[in-house]
C-alpha cells in the first residue's frame, strides 16, 4: 500500500510541475519570457507562489525548464513531419512547413526561442534549442543530398539559412503577423517555398513538394 501510495504523490507532483511549466509557457506566448515570473506563473496555474519555488527555486530555473519543455515538443513536432513523408526531399519540406507553422501560430514565444540577442533569461538553453533544430534540418538536407534530390552543398551552413529565412520573413520586423488561419498558412507556404528554392530545388517541383507538406 505504501509503494502505490508513493505513486500516487509522484504522479501528483509530475502533473503540478506540468502545470507550472504550461502557465509559464501560456505567459511566455501571451507576452514574451520577460513574463515569466514566479507570481504570475503562480496565478495562472492557481497556486500559492511558494509552490512553485517548491518546484522551481528561482525564476531563470523555471525559464530554463520551459526551455527546455518547447525545445522538445517542437523538435519532437518537426521530426514526427518528416518522418510522415515519402522521400527524403518531401521529408525536408514538410520539416521546414511543420516549423513554419508552428512558428507562426506562437510568433511571440518562437521569437523570444530563436532570438540570438534580447534577454538573458535561459541564454544557454536557447541557444541549444537552435543548435538541435540546425542539426534537425542539416541531417534532412544531407539525406536530400545524399539521394540525389538536392545539389551539393554543406548541410550545416544550409540548414541555417533555412533557419534565418523562416526567422526573418515571418517573425522579423518586416515581417507582417498573418491574422487568419489562411494567412499563416499562405505565408508558411511561401517561406516553405522559397526555402526548396534556395536549396536548389526546380520551381515547378518545389510548388509541388509544398502543397504536398501543406
Amino acid at each position: 500500500m505504501a509503494y502505490r501510495r508513493t505513486e500516487r504523490v509522484i504522479a501528483r507532483l509530475a502533473a503540478r510541475q506540468e502545470a507550472i511549466v504550461a502557465a509559464a509557457r501560456a505567459l511566455a506566448s501571451e507576452s514574451g519570457m520577460a513574463a515569466v515570473q514566479i507570481v504570475p506563473v503562480a496565478e495562472r496555474a492557481g497556486i500559492a507562489a511558494g509552490t512553485v519555488y517548491r518546484y522551481f527555486p528561482s525564476k531563470d530555473d523555471l525559464v530554463a525548464a520551459l526551455v527546455g519543455a518547447i525545445s522538445e515538443q517542437e523538435i519532437a513536432a518537426i521530426s514526427r513531419a518528416a518522418a510522415a513523408a515519402p522521400g527524403p526531399l518531401s521529408a525536408l519540406a514538410a520539416a521546414v512547413m511543420a516549423f513554419a507553422v508552428r512558428a507562426l501560430r506562437e510568433r511571440r514565444l518562437a521569437a523570444a526561442m530563436l532570438a540570438c540577442g534580447g534577454d538573458a533569461d535561459a541564454a544557454a538553453e536557447r541557444l541549444a534549442f537552435r543548435r538541435r533544430l540546425a542539426a534537425e534540418f542539416a541531417s534532412r538536407i544531407g539525406a536530400a543530398i545524399a539521394a540525389g534530390h538536392l545539389p551539393d552543398q554543406d548541410p550545416g551552413f544550409a540548414a541555417a539559412a533555412v533557419i534565418g529565412a523562416v526567422m526573418e520573413g515571418l517573425l522579423g520586423s518586416l515581417a507582417a503577423a498573418p491574422e487568419t488561419a489562411e494567412a499563416q498558412r499562405d505565408a508558411a507556404q511561401a517561406v516553405t517555398l522559397f526555402a526548396l528554392r534556395g536549396l536548389g530545388v526546380l520551381d515547378a517541383r518545389a510548388r509541388g513538394l509544398v502543397v504536398q507538406a501543406g
